[in-house]
C-alpha cells in the first residue's frame, strides 16, 4: 500500500509539471497573439519574385511587422501584399513603400519609409483595408538587378576587348613557352634541389669544423695557460732561492764588516786576535 501511495503521489506530481508547462506555453502564445496589431494591404506593380508570406515588414530599417498573406489582383500586372504591423508603426498617407533585398540571396522585405509627421493617418476606404501604393520600381527583383549588372560588366568588356584579348595572348604564348621549357625547368628545379643540398651539407661541415677548432682552441688555452703557470711556480721558487743567498751573502759582509771595524790589524796582518 505504501509503495502505491509513493507511485500515486510521483505521478500526480508528473501531471501537474507537464500541465503546468502546457500552460505557461498557451499563456505566452495568447499573449503574443494578443498584441495590438494594424493590418494594411500593399499594391505592388510588377514582379515581388523575393517576396514571401512571414517575410518582414521594415519601417526606416527597423522590423515592425511581418507579411501575412501574398494576393492577385483584378489587374494582372499588379500583387497585393497584406501585411501585419505594430500598431504604434506611425504609418501616414503619404508614407512610402518599396521592396528591399537581402544582398545576393533574393529575399526581399516590404520597407516603409516615413514622410511627415503632419500627414493624415491612413484609413480604410470603400470596406477595404487602408491600401498603400508601392514606389513604380519598387517590383525590381534581385534577377533584374543582376542582369544590369552583367550588362555594365558586358560593356566594359565590350570596350576592352582588344586589351584582353592581348593579355589572353600573351598568357597563351608564355604558356607554349613553359610547355616547350618543360625539361629544363624539371632540370632547373633539380640542380637547385641539389644545390640546396651542397650548401645544407657545406653548413654542416662548417659547423662541425668550428666545433672542433673550437675545441681546439680551448685545449690549447689550456695548455699554455697550464705551462704559465709552472714557470710562474718555478720563477718562485728560484726567486726564493736567490733571496735566502742574497740573504747570507749580506749577514756574512755584515759581519765581515763589523770585525774590520773592531779589528782593522787582522783584516791587514791576518792572525787571530791576541788577548
Amino acid at each position: 500500500m505504501e509503495d502505491r501511495a509513493k507511485f500515486a503521489l510521483i505521478g500526480l506530481f508528473t501531471f501537474a509539471v507537464v500541465a503546468g508547462a502546457f500552460g505557461f506555453v498557451y499563456w505566452l502564445h495568447n499573449n503574443a497573439g494578443n498584441k495590438e496589431t494594424a493590418t494594411y494591404r500593399v499594391i505592388f506593380a510588377g514582379s515581388v519574385s523575393g517576396l514571401r508570406t512571414g517575410g518582414p515588414v521594415l519601417f526606416n530599417g527597423i522590423r515592425v511587422g511581418q507579411v501575412t498573406d501574398m494576393q492577385l489582383t483584378d489587374d494582372p500586372s499588379k500583387v497585393a501584399a497584406i501585411v501585419s504591423v505594430n500598431k504604434a508603426t506611425p504609418v501616414r498617407a503619404d508614407t512610402r513603400v518599396s521592396l528591399e533585398y537581402a544582398g545576393l540571396t533574393g529575399i526581399a522585405s516590404v520597407s516603409l519609409k516615413g514622410a511627415t509627421s503632419s500627414s493624415a493617418a491612413l484609413t480604410p476606404k470603400n470596406g477595404q483595408l487602408p491600401t498603400m501604393t508601392a514606389d513604380p520600381n519598387a517590383g525590381t527583383d534581385m534577377s533584374t538587378a543582376v542582369r544590369e549588372t552583367l550588362g555594365r560588366a558586358d560593356a566594359i568588356i565590350a570596350e576592352n576587348q582588344e586589351s584582353i584579348r592581348n593579355a589572353i595572348k600573351n598568357l597563351e604564348t608564355f604558356s607554349a613557352a613553359l610547355a616547350r621549357n618543360g625539361d629544363k625547368i624539371d632540370k632547373l628545379v633539380d640542380n637547385s634541389s641539389q644545390a640546396m643540398g651542397s650548401v645544407n651539407e657545406l653548413a654542416v661541415n662548417l659547423n662541425k669544423q668550428t666545433t672542433e677548432l673550437s675545441a681546439a682552441l680551448d685545449k690549447r688555452t689550456a695548455d699554455i695557460s697550464e705551462g704559465i703557470n709552472k714557470l710562474t711556480e718555478s720563477a718562485t721558487k728560484h726567486i726564493d732561492i736567490v733571496g735566502k743567498d742574497m740573504h747570507r751573502a749580506i749577514i756574512n759582509i755584515d759581519r765581515s764588516v763589523t770585525d774590520l771595524t773592531k779589528n782593522p790589524q787582522r783584516f791587514i796582518f791576518g792572525g787571530s786576535d791576541k788577548k
